[in-house]
C-alpha cells in the first residue's frame, strides 16, 4: 500500500552525497520549506556532504532559511535570479570572499530550465539574456544563438536535481499536493525535476479527500510528505505561506 507519509523530517530526508544538487521551492520567503530547510542542515553537520550545489530563485533572507544553509559552508554554487538584497549578508559574504559560486539567471529561464528537466526536454531556445553577459558560459565562453523568425535565441539547458525541498499545503498518503496561493510559485516543477522530492505540509487529507481537479502535484512526483504544525503570529493570523 502506497504510504508517503514520514514520521519526522530526519526520516524523510535522503542522505545526499557530495556534489548533489539540491532544488529548494519559494519565492522570497513564500513558499519556503524551513522545516526541510533546517532538517537538511541537521544532515549536513551529522554527514559532511560538501559541495552543493543550491538552486532556488533567492539566495536567503536575514540568518535563517537558506541564509542558514549557505552559512554551512556546504553550499559550492547556487543558481538563482534575484541573489541580492537588503538583508542577503551571508550570501554577499561569501560571494565577495570567493567561497561561494554565483550562476545568475533570468527568472522566466530559471523557471523554464527546471520545467525542461522534468519534463525530459534536451534544451530550448529562448529570447531571454541574448545578447547580455548572460549569454555566456561559466568560462566566458558564448553560448550557442540562433535566429528563429528573425528573432534572436539563445540555447539553455534543463537544471536536473539530487533532491527538491518544497512547501505545500495539503498532502495524502499517495502523496498528493495542493499549494495556498503564491506559496505554490517553484514548487511544482521543481518536484518534476529532482530524483527524489520532499514536501512538507499543513495538513495531512484522508485518501480520496482531495479533489483530483484541485490536486497540483501529483504523488507520482513525491518520495515523502510531512506535516509540520501551523505557527500563529503575533496578530492571532497564521504563516500559511
Amino acid at each position: 500500500m502506497i504510504h508517503k507519509i514520514a514520521d519526522s523530517v530526519a526520516l524523510a530526508l535522503p542522505r545526499l552525497a557530495d556534489g548533489a544538487t539540491v532544488m529548494v521551492g519559494g519565492f522570497g520567503t513564500a513558499g519556503i520549506p524551513n522545516e526541510l530547510i533546517d532538517g537538511l542542515i541537521a544532515q549536513l553537520v551529522e554527514s559532511g556532504a560538501r559541495d552543493l550545489t543550491l538552486v532556488n530563485n533567492n539566495a536567503g533572507n536575514g540568518d535563517a532559511g537558506l541564509a542558514a544553509l549557505l552559512a554551512t559552508g556546504r553550499v559550492r554554487k547556487i543558481i538563482c535570479s534575484f541573489p541580492r538584497q537588503a538583508d542577503s549578508h551571508v550570501f554577499d559574504a561569501l560571494y565577495r570572499a570567493g567561497k561561494l559560486e554565483l550562476e545568475l539567471v533570468p527568472q522566466g529561464n530559471l523557471a523554464e530550465r527546471i520545467r525542461a528537466a522534468g519534463a525530459g526536454i534536451g534544451a530550448f531556445f529562448t529570447p531571454s539574456g541574448y545578447g547580455t553577459d548572460l549569454a555566456k558560459n561559466a568560462d566566458g565562453s558564448a553560448k550557442e544563438t540562433r535566429k528563429i523568425n528573425g528573432k534572436d535565441y539563445v540555447l539553455e539547458f534543463p537544471i536536473h536535481a539530487d533532491l527538491a525541498l518544497i512547501k505545500a499545503e495539503r498532502g495524502d498518503r499517495f502523496g498528493n499536493l495542493t499549494y495556498r496561493k503564491a506559496a505554490r510559485n517553484f514548487g511544482p516543477v521543481m518536484a518534476m525535476a529532482a530524483k527524489h522530492t520532499v514536501a512538507s505540509v499543513f495538513d495531512i487529507a484522508a485518501a480520496g479527500e482531495l479533489d483530483p481537479e484541485h490536486i497540483v502535484t501529483p504523488g507520482i512526483f513525491i518520495h515523502r510528505i510531512v506535516k509540520i504544525p501551523r505557527v500563529a503570529t503575533v496578530a492571532g493570523g497564521f504563516k500559511a505561506a
